[in-house]
């Protein structure tokens, strides 16, 4: 391997710049999108009693879904729902809020609660790659970044293997999202559920928007493979 294979990868070009812009186009566009959508949907009383919590239990219950504890978890936008606990968190706001917003994000999380109570296989298959994705994460640019400066093109490609599965992850988790966001959609428009159209229809813009991110990190990892796999093949 000579220095022209180093320059293929981190030298410019078209296909470098090209990649570096799209990611950051659908990145940035994919997290300005769900915060201005959550900020104005949080803005929205559901006009219900309940918190988002509440109703997050009462979907639970629905579905015969027992022994999930649902508590707060610092900052915004952070909630997210343990398997391995069965805890589910959610933020302040949606924790105690009643606003259109704070239902769709606790319904989305019960809605991962209750893929793990029914065994869900996208999910099971998620939990699974969780820490081969921990290490790989860090580890594959250390890699790639070392056989680059020693020129060993074994390393080289073992990194690239190593980022095949931070794909994998990122493809594997997308029926995963859609699954928990139509779970949460179902029954926040369903007669039990006790909510007025207004906020099925507000609770669809929040979980579209919070997908979109999903969709935006799974394509940005595929690019990111292809342009390594093209970088790779012009050596």
């Amino acid at each position: 391997m000579n220095g022209l294979f180093y320059g293929s990868f981190y030298g410019g070009g078209l296909w470098y710049w090209a990649l570096i812009i799209v990611s950051m186009v659908l990145g940035l566009s994919a997290q300005l999108y769900i915060s201005k959508t959550y900020k104005r949907w949080s803005a929205v009383d559901a006009k219900t009693p309940h918190t988002g919590a509440q109703i997050a239990q009462r979907m639970l219950d629905s579905q015969g879904v027992y022994g999930v504890d649902i508590q707060g978890i610092a900052g915004e936008l952070t909630d997210n729902y343990d398997p391995r606990t069965r805890v589910l968190n959610l933020s302040e706001h949606n924790l105690r809020g009643g606003s259109v917003a704070s239902i769709a994000v606790a319904c989305h999380e019960a809605g991962h609660a209750i893929q793990h109570a029914k065994s869900y296989l996208p999910l099971k298959l998620r939990s699974a790659l969780v820490p081969t994705v921990q290490f790989v994460s860090s580890a594959w640019v250390f890699i790639l970044m070392a056989g680059l400066f020693m020129g060993i093109a074994g390393l080289v490609n073992l990194a690239i293997m190593l980022y095949v599965a931070i794909v994998v992850f990122q493809v594997v988790t997308l029926p995963v999202e859609f699954n928990a966001s139509r779970r949460a959609y179902n029954y926040i428009r369903s007669s039990s559920s006790g909510l007025s159209p207004l906020v099925a229809k507000g609770a669809r813009k929040v979980l579209i928007a919070a997908a979109l991110t999903y969709v935006a990190a799974a394509l940005i990892s595929v690019l990111e493979l292809l342009y390594l796999l093209k970088s790779r093949s012009d050596d």
